[in-house]
């Protein structure tokens, strides 16, 4: 399993590592404005990736807080006992999957809401001048409508939060203890997994940048989901009564244990 080893070194010294970790906030951040402006000023021919039926979009996109927690719960629960060796402890860190599962459902919620909120039927995509009299964005398309409000994307906001959520959980790979660990290849495998989830998670927003939406609906989204993630891990769970941090967490300013 010597490969297997190799690829989660690769992916631990780069995707996981400390520096990238630090500024990848900011990445995404500069992948929405960025890919805002080439899609508004220097737009792209179409290709696989602007379809939403391409491979990744229909089985890993649309289903990617499911794949996030089915990696990072079996991810949690095992790199934790090894660390702390306290069950109770493990359960307290799984605790943020079930946080990101509320914040996932709360802000989806509320972006629905919005588009409905702010949005009016038309006629087809075709005549966005005529309008009919439904209200309701589902009760438009059920009449055969087309739907236009202000969609605040889904993809910018979850996207970016998984990648970060994923990240953070990888702090825990510092500690000295996996690397002679007989769970080592589980590790390892494990650690690749992710890695390239998070690979396709950052694929993907890059697509949805620079093909979907207007420039503020992905401004929106990728504006929630940084700070989901800062709310919580930068704030929140310093806090005594909160999930925590992972055990051996990088060290600095943002992840100091709080008084």
């Amino acid at each position: 399993m010597e490969w297997l080893e190799r690829c989660a070194c690769v992916v631990q010294s780069g995707l996981f590592s400390d520096v990238f970790r630090r500024h990848s906030a900011l990445l995404l951040a500069c992948v929405t404005v960025g890919g805002s402006l080439v899609k508004e000023f220097w737009p792209l021919p179409d290709s696989y990736f602007n379809s939403k039926r391409n491979f990744l979009n229909v089985y890993f996109v649309k289903l990617s807080w499911g794949w996030t927690l089915s990696l990072l719960l079996p991810f949690i629960g095992l790199t934790n006992y090894i660390v702390t060796r306290s069950v109770p402890a493990v359960f307290r860190r799984i605790g943020t999957l079930l946080v990101g599962t509320i914040i996932w459902y709360v802000c989806t919620n509320f972006f629905m809401y919005v588009e409905n909120a702010t949005g009016s039927c038309y006629v087809s995509e075709m005549q966005p001048e005529n309008k009919t009299e439904h209200g309701d964005k589902r009760e438009c398309i059920k009449s055969g409508g087309f739907w236009v409000g202000f969609d605040i994307s889904g993809h910018s906001f979850l996207l970016p939060y998984c990648v970060l959520m994923i990240l953070e959980e990888a702090a825990i790979l510092r500690d000295e203890r996996f690397k002679k660990h007989g769970m080592k290849p589980l590790i390892h495998a494990l650690v690749v997994s992710l890695g390239l989830l998070v690979s396709i998670w950052a694929l993907m927003f890059f697509c949805t940048s620079i093909y979907f939406h207007t420039p503020w609906q992905k401004i929106f989204g990728t504006f929630f989901g940084i700070l989901s993630w800062y709310i919580t891990y930068r704030w929140w769970y310093l806090k005594t009564l909160s999930p925590g941090l992972p055990p051996s967490s990088p060290p600095g300013k943002s992840h100091r244990k709080a008084k």
